[in-house]
């Protein structure tokens, strides 16, 4: 996706364990024979002890029909969007620059293992990312004796994957003083963040 060498690829392996903390929502895809699926849903990164990521975890709804073709053919492409927008011409002071689109993305393959008896740790573990720790934080407890009949609902995947392939087109190729004319008034404060981060 980004040949080496290329300003556009991540600098480190945090930021892509970051732009998935941020963006969890991936499009997981798949084939089965002739059958195509996607079905977006948030995944937590794992990481080795390097920092890099070596494992999706998330959970179906059991009558999701991914999971029976994923039982069968268990590869998977987990396609993640970061943040992304038009940068236009208006923004900087050289009339002769051309509009742009920036964005970062990170795409996986890997192959998908289903962990039923992960179930309940992958709910408590992805409403924890979402909700924080912090006082009043909503918890998988508030749900009282609901939480069992939901979770006989879903099943939990693992999905170990491969080396990366990422794409973070965030300016870096700019001139300076184009640079921070983006960022002074493109309106997306996400994205200028995102430049900022990866400049």
């Amino acid at each position: 996706m980004t040949a080496q060498g290329s300003p556009f690829r991540p600098r480190h392996h945090d930021d892509i364990v970051d732009l998935i903390a941020a963006y969890p929502l991936a499009w997981m895809v798949s084939t089965d024979g002739d059958a195509f699926a996607a079905t977006p849903l948030p995944l937590l990164a794992e990481t080795d002890a390097e920092g890099r990521v070596v494992s999706l975890f998330g959970h179906f709804a059991r009558r999701n029909p991914q999971v029976a073709a994923l039982e069968h053919n268990p590869r998977v492409t987990c396609l993640f969007q970061g943040p992304h927008g038009y940068v236009s011409p208006r923004l900087v002071s050289q009339p002769q620059w051309g509009p742009t689109w920036n964005y970062a993305v990170v795409k996986f393959d890997g192959e998908v293992t289903f962990v039923p008896e992960e179930t309940g740790v992958a709910v408590d573990r992805l409403t924890a990312a979402m909700e924080g720790l912090g006082e009043g934080a909503w918890a998988v407890t508030d749900l009282g004796a609901r939480y069992d009949q939901l979770v006989r609902h879903i099943i939990a995947f693992r999905v170990h994957v491969g080396e990366p392939q990422a794409r973070f087109k965030l300016g870096q190729d700019e001139r300076p003083a184009v640079f921070d004319d983006i960022l002074a008034h493109h309106p997306d404060a996400a994205l200028t963040d995102w430049m900022r981060k990866t400049r």
